[in-house]
This record gives C-alpha cells, structure tokens and sequence, in this order.
C-alpha cells in the first residue's frame, strides 16, 4: 500500500503545458525567462518547473504534478519543506511587522545562538545573502591583515561578488577564463588567486610566489558547487596550519554545510576550526538571509567597531531571524535529526552505489552502469551524510578538473528520466542531493526504483 501511494505521489502525468506557458511568458519580462540561471534547465534541455508549492519531502509545480524534492531550496530546508515550527515562527514575527531597517531583539538571539554552536565564531555579523557574506567576510580579512591577495579553488562557488568570480563552480562550471563573467573587469579578478581542491601544493605555491601578500584562502570545506567533493584526510588540516604559519585568515565557506553536516558544520565534523566563517540560507530556514562571522579580532574592524564598512538597510530581517531561531533550535533540541538524515542518506547514496553495480560494473564505489536512453560509461558516486553527487565519468572525482571530466549528455539524459519518474533533482550535474528530516525509507525507496529503471536494472 505504500509503495502503490508512493508511486502515485510522484506521478507527473499531468504535463507541463502551464509550466511551458509561464517560462515562455517570463521570457518577455525576465532575461532567459529565470532569475537565476540554473533554473533555466539549459544545462538538461527541458522545460523549467514551475512550483506552486512544497511540504515535507514532496514538491508540486503549477500543473499539479508531485515530486520527491532532492534540492530543498538548495539545501537550507534540512526539516523538510514548510516545516511547521517555522511556519508558526514566521507567522507570529510577521503579525509584529515585515521589517523595522532597525535593530531587534531576535538579531541579538540569532548571534548569541550561531556563536553557541560555532566555536570558532567570537562575533557575527547578519547579511542577506551567502554571496554578501563571502565578499563581506573577504573584505574584512584584507582589512584585518593589510594584505590584498586571496586564494579561492577551482570550481568552489562563494557567490557572484566580482572578486570570486574566478574559475567558480556551481551554474559557471562551463569552461576556462578568469574571470569567469562578462562585465568582471581583470583589476577585479587579478588579486584573485587560483589553487586546485586537495592539493596542498598548490596553495603552498601560491604563498610562495606571492610572500606576506596573501590575505586569506577561503574554501567550501566540502566542496558541493562542483558536485559534492569531499577534501582528503588531512587536506583541510593543512590548510590550517599554512594559514597560521603565514599570517593568512582561513575562512570556511559553510553556506551548504552549515548546521547540516553536523550542528557546528564541517569544522565540528573534521574538527578543522577556520578563523571565520560565512551562512546563507540555512540560517534562515531557507529565507533570504547570511551571516559571517570569526575571531573576535577580526571582526572587530567592522564598521562601526572598525574601519572595514559593511551595511544593509534589510540585515537581520525579524522574519528571517524569527525562521533561522526556530530551525536552529529545534536542530540543538533534536540531535536525532542528524541520525535520521545521515541514515537516509546512506540508504539513498549506498543503493545508488549498489545499483551502478547492477548495472554492469565492479569497483569500490565508482561504478559503470548504462542508461536506460542507451547511453554507455562509467559512473561515480560522493556523498557524506545528507549531501552527495551522481557523476557521469568512471573516474575518482577529487577536484575541479576531475569533476569537469563528466560526461554532460548523459547527465542532462538522467535527469529527464528521473524528472519524469517524480523525482525532483537539480537541473546541474555540478549540484548536490540535499536529503532532508522528512525523507523517509518509502521517498528513498521510490528513488532508488526511479533510478534503477533509468538505468536498466
């Protein structure tokens, strides 16, 4: 019974034609019809979903078809969509008012609570966005130490500030050049220096060539804009005493695995601690919000403590306070979302392993396998806990140029298979599954069908 309801849920019989309408009409007033690139479906060749709305593990477009929603907002919705606490906190903060562009109670909450469950974090600052939070961060790391330079990795993506535009991941994995965007000028790329994720020589090469210029090295400590990357044993250690040896602050860019990995992020799993550290999103419950954060000594030359200037008429928005406090306290109250997220997640990432193999392929994890569409190569699975990534390319993926080794028109093939099937996936082979606290053993199970269908087991 189950799985027959299962099934139903996720049937999308219904069509796209008022999805195909809409994306056609958005087209006149929005360039390429979306307001973010990657929901355009380019990479995929399809038609982009419109959504109506979520709840749980399940997502519907505006004709009526459900999915199973592996992209959460893009990670921030670890409870699941339109989870009821937050809901109820949004609703009782927005009774008070949308927003006063002055301080608030809730703000001070926020702050005490991230420096709680991030050690390393003495003083946080609250902005709008993850992007803000990088460029913010960044600033005020060149302030602190009166250097310019910073190192970034290829194929990390800390947001579409000018500077970190530079051989980022995420939707601009689509070739070379640096910078990566028109309209980024080469004076603001060109204190934009460029090492390769889990190569330690790299960096230190960097440090090298440019001696006591070099004024940060930011990464995402697991790499998920590149697909999910996971750094080798001992790689972020490094990082970490390079860092202090050359007066250099290592900021962990932990906008995807912040409060997700663990409650303190990948610093508390790895037991890595950065100097500071950036949020978006998943401070918020999935509300538009970031903050950044670090040493007290740093963040102390931020404006109007500081001479580093930083500002935003909407930081700290009571609403997204009032959402971000009531899903970090929930997560603090309920450690055993963690057991049930990481548990769902190997179930998912194992049996996806499990039917690569099936498929046609022998391997530690890297599989081959063929798709239903007929189409032929190897496969590779990352994970760690919640997060992980399906690669087109039999190949270890450890790196930028690994990662770019997969195989696209596969990728865009199994997409359409599983959208079809109900299975909501991100529109990118560089993206991560986000599996959440309400996914539970049918949703993976009608997954793990889905997939095994597409490719013939």
């Amino acid at each position: 019974m189950a799985e027959k309801q299962t099934r139903e849920m996720t049937d999308t019989s219904k069509g796209t034609q008022r999805s195909a309408a809409l994306f056609e009409e958005a087209k006149t007033y929005i360039p390429g019809g979306v307001n973010s690139p990657c929901r355009a479906y380019l990479a995929v060749q399809d038609t982009p979903r419109f959504i109506r709305r979520a709840e749980g593990a399940y997502i519907w477009d505006v004709d009526a078809n459900r999915y199973i929603d592996y992209i959460g907002s893009w990670g921030p919705m670890i409870l699941g969509n339109n989870h009821p606490v937050i809901l109820e906190a949004v609703r009782q903060a927005a009774e008070d008012g949308l927003s006063f562009g002055a301080a608030t109670e809730r703000e001070v909450q926020m702050a005490k609570l991230l420096c709680e469950l991030v050690p390393s974090m003495d003083m946080v600052r609250m902005v709008n966005s993850g992007t803000e939070a990088t460029m913010s961060a960044l600033r005020a790391a060149r302030g602190y130490t009166g250097r310019e330079k910073i190192i970034k990795f290829e194929g990390c993506y800390h947001g579409h500030s000018d500077a970190l535009l530079v051989k980022a991941g995420s939707g601009l994995i689509a070739g070379g050049g640096a910078p990566d965007s028109a309209g980024v000028t080469a004076g603001c790329a060109k204190d934009t220096l460029t090492a390769r994720f889990n190569d330690i020589a790299s960096v230190e090469q960097l440090f090298a060539d440019n001696p006591r210029q070099i004024a940060a090295v930011i990464l995402e400590p697991v790499a998920a804009n590149m697909g999910v990357v996971l750094p080798n044993e001992g790689f972020l250690e490094a990082l970490r005493r390079l860092c202090t040896a050359e007066g250099a602050v290592l900021i962990f860019d932990e906008v995807i695995t912040g409060f997700r990995l663990a409650l303190g992020g990948a610093q508390q799993l790895f037991g890595v601690e950065p100097d500071m550290t950036t949020f978006g999103k998943i401070i918020g419950g999935g509300m538009p919000v970031g903050a950044y954060g670090g040493k007290r000594a740093i963040m102390e030359t931020v404006a109007p403590v500081g001479s580093v200037y930083q500002a935003g008429t909407l930081s700290g928005n009571p609403v997204a306070m009032a959402a971000g406090l009531a899903q970090l306290t929930y997560l603090k109250e309920h450690p055993e979302v963690y057991n049930h997220i990481n548990a769902m997640g190997t179930l998912l990432f194992d049996g996806i392993r499990e039917i690569l193999s099936a498929a046609g392929g022998k391997g530690e994890g890297n599989s081959t396998g063929k798709l239903g569409s007929g189409l032929h190569g190897g496969c590779t699975v990352n994970s760690i806990g919640s997060i992980g990534s399906l690669f087109f390319t039999p190949q270890p993926v450890m790196d930028f140029a690994s990662a770019k080794a997969s195989d696209l028109t596969r990728f865009a093939a199994y997409f359409r298979a599983m959208l079809r099937k109900g299975i909501y996936l991100a529109p990118a082979q560089f993206e991560a599954v986000f599996v959440s606290a309400a996914h539970t053993k049918a949703e993976i199970e009608a997954t793990l069908r889905a997939c095994a269908e597409c490719f013939g087991v």
